[in-house]
């Protein structure tokens, strides 16, 4: 999609410029704080870069928005902060061609920080990918991918049951103006659940509201993962994806929970650090051995 026309368009209407997309390899492992049951089965996650990551789920390994530009290969996005700076503000920690080792991609929404041009071309065109609706899987299917499906409230996939789950990316503010409310779009999470695995949250781009409490609710993770680089707009107070006070929301709404927190450090307009992440843990006292903030490439296993 041409970001700037479409920026230009909402700047004549509203006054304003907006975005359409939001916003070191360790090896390292770190196992739930507690003992798990026996018959619990190992999930692994694996921070990619940006919010490109890796849910390998009793024995399926989820590709979750891939991004696989080199660094510097897209202007930054015109109407956010930093504009200035190229995206991706840094290289893959590993080759492309580990990364697109998987079964299954999910593409929570189709802004090109979550599935650009290098995915499109990169991607095996038969692998099997999961978009939040059918216009975003017709999309993908444009591009000459052969198996896209659209995920709903109970699609299974090699016996793991995904959930689709709804999001707000930016605050009741932004979406009350239609041209920029069509800009940011319509975005997803995704809930990975089984029997004997720990039930995995990945909640997307979005802001934290009424729909991320519900499904911290309604399904009870042990893992949930957050986008919380704190993108912003020109114009506008506050972030269109989390930031550290959500993080902290999450901690306290699943006292039993794993929280990560991604997207961070790779795009123009996010704002929030790792370093400031792990200050404002520190400053919380929240524990972190639950809050986990890893570095592109790091993995954990629960």
């Amino acid at each position: 999609m041409n970001i700037a026309r479409m920026l230009r368009n909402v700047a004549i209407a509203t006054g304003t410029s907006a975005l359409v997309a939001c916003a070191g390899t360790s090896g390292q492992s770190a196992s739930s704080s507690s003992a798990a049951p026996a018959k619990t089965q190992t999930v692994r996650f694996q921070q990619i870069r940006n919010a490109t990551i890796k849910v390998e789920y009793a024995g399926t390994t989820f590709l979750v928005d891939p991004m696989l530009a080199k660094k510097g290969a897209y202007p930054g996005f015109e109407g956010t902060y930093n504009s200035h700076l190229r995206n991706p503000l840094v290289e893959l920690p590993m080759p492309v061609s580990e990364v697109i080792k998987a079964d299954a991609i999910i593409v929570t929404h189709s802004h090109p920080d979550h599935w650009d041009e290098a995915a499109k071309q990169g991607m095996p065109k038969n692998m099997p990918i999961f978009a939040q609706n059918e216009e975003d899987a017709q999309g993908i299917r444009k591009d000459g991918f052969t198996d896209v499906r659209v995920l709903g409230e109970n699609t299974v996939f090699n016996g793991t049951r995904l959930i689709k789950t709804e999001g707000q990316h930016g605050d009741d503010r932004m979406m009350k103006m239609p041209p920029l409310a069509r800009l940011l779009g319509t975005v997803a999470g995704v809930v990975f659940q089984r029997p004997g695995h720990k039930t995995v949250y990945v909640a997307g781009d979005t802001v934290w509201n009424s729909q991320v409490e519900d499904a911290i609710k309604k399904h009870k993770p042990d893992v949930i993962v957050l986008n919380t680089g704190y993108a912003r707009v020109l114009g506008f107070d506050g972030s269109i994806i989390m930031g550290k006070e959500d993080l902290y929301r999450a901690y306290r709404a699943a006292p039993q929970a794993k929280v990560i927190g991604s997207h961070m450090e790779s795009v123009n307009h996010g704002m929030q650090t790792r370093k400031d992440l792990r200050d404002y843990i520190a400053e919380k006292k929240m524990d972190p051995q639950r809050v986990l903030v890893p570095a592109d490439g790091e993995s954990y296993s629960f």
